[in-house]
């Protein structure tokens, strides 16, 4: 019988993270999985943490998002967001653009409110139509 090749399916978070540590190890986006060669030994190798540069610092991202809050119990967090906006807009009406304190909501109104919702109020606030009570 013929032996066939085991072939390692990676997902498209583990491809990104492996295309990144062999560009940190010098190597090429083309050496990775190309048929019957051992490249693709090396690749996993080194995207499990066996590879030969043991003492280079490893990278650490750390996300994070608003903290839970008793006042928005459902999954739903349309309002959460919306007040964490508010919150902020009133932060630094109140203390000033440069306000550390305010930085802290921010955060969280930029990690629960999408992107478009964050432009239309934007505009709406310039325009002097925002509904929310700022």
């Amino acid at each position: 019988m013929a032996e066939v090749a085991a072939t390692v399916i990676t997902s498209l978070a583990e491809d990104y993270l492996l295309k990144e540590k062999l560009q940190l190890n010098g190597a090429s986006e083309e050496t990775l999985f190309v048929e019957g060669d051992s490249n693709n030994e090396q690749a996993r190798k080194i995207l499990v943490g066996e590879g030969e540069s043991s003492d280079e610092e490893k990278l650490e991202i750390k996300l994070e998002t608003a903290p839970a809050d008793f006042r928005f119990p459902t999954t739903n967090q349309t309002r959460h967001c919306f007040t964490r906006y508010i919150e902020y807009h009133r932060c630094i009406a109140a203390k000033g653009e440069s306000a550390p304190e305010c930085d802290k909501f921010a955060k969280y109104y930029r990690s629960l409110c999408p992107g478009e919702w964050v432009e239309k109020w934007n505009g709406q606030r310039e325009d002097g139509t925002f509904a929310g009570p700022l």
